[in-house]
């Protein structure tokens, strides 16, 4: 298993010094999310030969590795413009995870749940585009079902990853995103999710949040009534109301070797505190010991033996 930090928090240092911050804390990979000088949400990458090249020497500098590269791209807009502009900020972005020697890339569904059937039909004219490229690239790919997305609960969203039927396409269970996943299933636990993706289950992002349909849905009051806004939060282990003691028990269970990614975003001011923090907790409950682990292989490419 690879405990990876998303360096969201440390996005304002420069690319190099980003690397070897996550390096000093302790972390051995990197899951590489938007940066406005690397790969901006749902704009065209910026990252050109000489960006690639300062972070490849920053990574074998610090021995650090990726784990994967997270962009967030419109790939499933039922406006067709839109889509056709994400699928070739993709193909950027595969282009640079080629370069960088990253073999596995996630994202989340994108769309809008309020024009799910048109976001889904888009979702599956980029995935006609984008899969024979990864394929071809020896390149993995981890999805998640996120709040305000055409898909935003479990079940459904594993069975869409299932339908791509790639054994390299993979399902993220994001954990604070959990109260979301659940839907309007009252049966639907930490347990039983995690359960539902079984061998599909490759990634969890880790941290916390509270939930929100607590007190007869009436623990955050939001204006005006009825508005379709998303609530939720990326906290400290501890901080919400995850169940973490069913959360990590399930992973035991399942044996869970996949990545396990730090995504913590609320407090910018204690960062480092924060990422030593769900290092060691990560740590304790699903590794023996934090140590480098060998780079788990990606897909094989055409004619490579299995």
């Amino acid at each position: 298993m690879k405990i990876a930090l998303d360096p969201y928090m440390f996005r304002a240092l420069p690319i190099a010094e980003m690397v070897r911050t996550a390096a000093d804390i302790g972390y051995s990979h990197i899951e590489l999310s938007p940066r406005d000088d690397f790969m901006p949400f749902f704009l065209h990458p910026r990252a050109d030969d000489d960006k690639v090249a300062e972070l490849k020497t920053a990574l074998r500098e610090t021995g650090v590795e990726l784990s994967s590269i997270l962009p967030l791209y419109r790939w499933s807009s039922p406006d067709e413009a839109e889509r056709q502009a994400a699928v070739r900020y993709w193909k950027r972005m595969i282009q640079v995870a080629v370069e960088l020697e990253c073999t596995l890339m996630n994202s989340e569904f994108n769309g809008r749940p309020e024009r799910a059937a048109e976001s889904e039909a888009a979702f599956w004219r980029s995935m006609e585009e984008l899969l024979p490229i990864l394929e071809q690239e020896g390149i993995a790919l981890n999805i998640e079902a996120h709040p305000d997305d055409f898909c935003e609960v479990n079940e459904p969203a594993v069975d869409l990853v299932r339908a791509i039927n790639k054994p390299w396409v993979n399902y993220l269970y994001c954990a604070p995103h959990t109260f979301h996943l659940s839907g309007d299933d009252p049966g639907a636990d930490i347990a039983s999710m995690l359960r539902y993706a079984g061998d599909k289950l490759a990634h969890v992002h880790f941290a916390d949040s509270f939930n929100h349909k607590g007190s007869s849905g009436l623990r955050y009051v939001l204006n005006p009534p009825g508005t379709p806004a998303r609530i939720h939060q990326h906290l400290d282990i501890g901080q919400g109301e995850v169940d973490w003691d069913i959360l990590f028990g399930t992973l035991r269970d399942l044996s869970f070797d996949g990545v396990a990614t730090v995504c913590v975003f609320a407090w910018e001011e204690r960062a480092r505190e924060s990422a030593v923090f769900m290092l060691e907790r990560i740590s304790k409950e699903l590794t023996a010991a934090v140590r480098p682990v060998a780079r788990t292989p990606g897909l094989l490419r055409p004619g490579r033996p299995r």
